[in-house]
C-alpha cells in the first residue's frame, strides 16, 4: 500500500473523508483507524464487488465526489516477461489487475459521480505506459492500455455535460515496494547488485533522483481539486524529466 497510502494520506490531510479499499485487510483497516477513515475489503478484478463498495460510500457519505485507480500489479520478473518468454497467463494475470480493475472502476463509479454532479477520476498509470518496455511487456501495455482508456472516458464524460473529469497520473520511479520487487529481480536476472540497478534506474532520469511518493500524491491532490476542473484527459507525468526524451 506504498502510493495508495500516501496519497489517501495527502487528501485526507486536506479535508477529504476517504474510503480505502483493498485485499490487504490488516494494513487497510489500520490504515483507515490512522486517519479516521473507512476500509473495505475490495478485489478490484470482481465486478460485482465494485457495485457494493460504491454503494457502500454513498450510504455512509450521501456521495462519491472522486475516485483514485491505484491498484496494480508488475507481472513476473524479466526472465519471464519480455515478448518471446512472457506466458499468457501472466499477461492475463496483470492486465486483469491493471486494466480491468481500471475499466471496472470507472464503469462503476461514473454514475454515482454523476448524482453528485460531477467529479474526478485518477487513474494510476506509468511512464512505461507511454514508451517500449521490453522487459516488463505485460506491465507497459497495461498502463498505455489505461492512458489510453483515460482519454476515452474523459471525452464522454466532457461530451455529455457530466461534469465528471478523468486524467492520469505516469510517475517514472518512486521507491514503492515494487519498484524495489523490480530492482530486486532485475538484478537477479543480470547477476548483479540491486545498488548497482537502482543506480543504472537513476542515470535514466534526467533530474537524477527517484520522484517520493509525497511527489506523486501532490499530483493527485491537484487533479481532484477544483482548481483542476478544466483538465481533463490529461496524462499527467511526475518522472523527473524522463518523457521529455520519448
Amino acid at each position: 500500500m506504498g502510493l495508495g497510502s500516501a496519497i489517501v494520506r495527502r487528501l485526507a490531510a486536506e479535508g477529504a473523508r476517504t474510503v480505502i479499499t483493498d485485499i490487504q485487510v490488516a494494513a487497510g483497516e489500520q490504515l483507515a483507524s490512522e486517519l479516521g477513515g473507512r476500509f473495505i475489503e475490495h478485489d478490484v478484478t470482481d465486478e460485482n464487488r465494485w457495485d457494493t463498495v460504491v454503494r457502500a460510500v454513498e450510504d455512509r457519505f450521501g456521495r462519491v465526489d472522486f475516485l483514485i485507480n491505484n491498484a496494480g500489479v508488475e507481472g513476473p520478473p524479466p526472465e519471464r516477461a519480455n515478448p518471446e518468454n512472457t506466458r499468457l497467463s501472466d499477461w492475463q494475470a496483470v492486465h486483469r489487475v491493471n486494466v480491468e480493475g481500471v475499466f471496472l472502476g470507472c464503469r462503476a463509479t461514473l454514475p454515482a459521480l454523476r448524482r453528485a454532479g460531477g467529479g474526478a477520476i485518477i487513474n494510476m498509470s506509468s511512464t512505461a505506459g507511454l514508451c517500449g518496455t521490453p522487459d516488463y511487456i505485460a506491465y507497459g501495455a497495461s498502463k498505455a492500455a489505461v492512458w489510453h482508456l483515460t482519454k476515452s472516458v474523459a471525452l464522454h464524460c466532457a461530451r455529455n455535460g457530466s461534469k465528471i473529469r478523468c486524467n492520469s497520473v505516469h510517475p517514472a520511479l518512486v521507491l514503492t515496494p515494487m519498484v524495489e520487487r523490480i530492482i530486486a529481480d532485475t538484478a537477479a536476472a543480470r547477476g548483479t547488485s540491486t545498488e548497482d540497478v537502482t543506480k543504472e534506474f537513476t542515470s535514466l532520469i534526467p533530474q537524477r533522483e527517484f520522484q517520493t511518493l509525497d511527489d506523486i500524491a501532490a499530483a493527485v491532490l491537484f487533479l481532484t481539486s477544483d482548481e483542476a476542473r478544466h483538465i481533463t484527459g490529461l496524462a499527467m507525468t511526475v518522472d523527473g524529466g524522463c518523457s521529455a526524451a520519448l
